[in-house]
């Protein structure tokens, strides 16, 4: 039996006993199975998701461009601008829409050839223009 001194153990303790004794053992605990017995069944616990929570990194990029083929790109990171008015190639741009997905490329590459007929017009006038010139030049150096 546990004194003031001791506390209660948690080991049964065997004595040996005389036969005229009867046998006696020190206060156990209850075992699991005896404490399911006598206390009210508990709902089981919901398992915590096994799955990880990975952290998510928000980065806009825009690319803007023009008419002329004058492409910028602009990167924004949580609402902060990491890198404002970047000019970068019409080579790039369709590159860089060509690695990250297929429909992406298609929307630029619309928008590149729209600017590139605009273009070839534009060097067509350009030498239309360029050959009535050289042809006004022709013209005064003979007489």
């Amino acid at each position: 039996m546990p004194t003031e001194d001791q506390p209660e153990a948690t080991v049964l303790s065997v004595v040996p006993a005389t036969a005229d004794e009867s046998v006696e053992s020190a206060p156990a605990q209850d075992t699991p199975e005896e404490t399911t017995a006598e206390k009210p069944q508990r709902k089981p616990r919901k398992q915590a998701s096994t799955a990880r929570k990975t952290r998510t990194v928000e980065l806009t990029l825009t690319v803007t461009g023009t008419a002329d083929g004058d492409w910028q790109a602009e990167l924004t990171q949580a609402g902060k601008r990491v890198v404002r008015g970047l000019d970068v190639t019409a080579a790039a741009v369709s590159r860089a829409a060509a690695e990250l997905h297929e429909d992406i490329s298609k929307a630029i590459e619309s928008v590149l050839d729209a600017a590139r007929e605009q273009h070839q017009a534009k060097v067509a006038e350009l030498e239309a223009e360029l050959a009535k010139a050289k042809a006004a030049l022709a013209e005064l150096q003979e007489g």
